[in-house]
């Protein structure tokens, strides 16, 4: 399944313009507020008219405005997850995931809830109220009934953002099951470098109405513009753990990184963020120096932010970035296809830095 968009809508001053598409699998689209996140998947789901454009699913078009076609909600199979559960308070767990259920044959529908509240991990919550669920299990609700619509597409806006670490923790991987079971495009709007990390596939990274950049985690992120701080993605196969000294030993395809200890498993693989920032350039390996993490790469690229310069390496496979000030890159001489060493601390493992991976 693909969904194709290429649109244009203005509102009052504010103009979106994007083009791109989706397959299976979950992709992010990031930004910072006002970016055009929301009402661009409001024009996906039909629930804002398109004032120029096309929008397809699997060559089946929803809405083209040359062409006068616009198919409406309720017919385009999408399901829609909000920030908010908006769950029916007067009727039970096992009511509101029944409502989503008109597409569903009446012969399949008690297997098919049987399933998503397996998946879900909300089957001991069936016969109760919404007023009596916390927020992550009100949120898993939501997300139940949005799969019982038996959706082509999912949309996520934000689903996470009004609950704290721990139910975030908690419900990321009944997000990740999703994505790996439904086998259905999902496009999922967050802020969070963590969400993103972790679940995205696919990253759309938006800026004042327009796509600046596409691609995978690491590539959105390398860039600067995803809406978060510019940094890197390594992925790395925890080796060693070092229980008295809060650290941990994991091998990268660059080299060895130290990370802080985390609840993670020898063999575990993992991808951990490296700030941008954090990280120090030197044409030499500098003998009396705390970092200890030191690994080789090649520039392939440099560009410029603002007052300073980023500096994309390529370390055995995996891209660091390095944000320098535009002294520092005059006077080391930073040029495409030298080699540097790259230097920096053992990365915190902290949830915004450490996302584990599946083998």
């Amino acid at each position: 399944m693909s969904l194709l968009v290429d649109v244009t809508h203005r509102h009052g001053e504010f103009t979106l313009g994007a083009a791109f598409s989706a397959a299976d699998g979950l992709t992010a689209l990031s930004g910072p507020s006002g970016s055009g996140k929301t009402t661009l998947i409001n024009l996906i789901a039909g629930l804002i008219p398109l004032q120029k454009g096309r929008i397809l699913f699997d060559d089946r078009v929803w809405n083209d405005t040359d062409a006068g076609i616009f198919v409406p909600p309720h017919r385009r199979r999408i399901g829609y997850v909000f920030q908010e559960a908006r769950l029916f308070p007067h009727v039970s767990v096992r009511a509101n995931l029944a409502y989503g259920m008109g597409n569903v044959a009446k012969a399949e529908r008690p297997a098919r809830m049987a399933r998503v509240a397996d998946l879900l991990r909300i089957a001991p919550l069936l016969d109760r109220r919404p007023s009596g669920l916390s927020g992550g299990e009100k949120q898993r609700v939501a997300l139940g009934r949005a799969l019982l619509s038996a959706p082509e597409l999912l949309l996520m806006d934000e689903p996470l953002s009004a609950l704290d670490a721990g139910l975030k923790a908690d419900i990321l991987p009944d997000i990740e099951r999703i994505r790996d079971a439904e086998g259905i495009p999902i496009l999922y709007i967050s802020h969070s470098i963590e969400e993103v990390a972790r679940l995205a596939t696919h990253v759309v990274a938006l800026e004042a109405g327009r796509i600046v950049a596409t691609g995978g985690p690491e590539a959105a992120f390398a860039s600067g513009v995803s809406g978060q701080r510019s940094g890197s993605f390594l992925t790395a196969v925890v080796a060693e753990i070092f229980e008295g000294e809060g650290l941990m030993l994991a091998h990268a395809p660059g080299g060895k990184l130290y990370l802080r200890a985390a609840p993670v498993a020898i063999g575990q693989s993992v991808r951990v963020f490296v700030p941008a920032a954090d990280v120090v350039l030197a044409r030499g390996l500098p003998e009396a120096i705390s970092t200890l993490n030191r690994l080789s790469g090649i520039v392939v690229n440099l560009r410029e932010d603002k007052n300073s310069i980023l500096v994309e390496l390529d370390c055995g496979g995996d891209r660091l970035c390095a944000e320098v000030t535009r002294r520092s890159s005059e006077r080391l001489g930073i040029a495409p296809g030298e080699r540097l060493n790259a230097l920096f601390k053992a990365v915190r493992t902290e949830p915004e830095n450490l996302y584990r991976q599946k083998i």
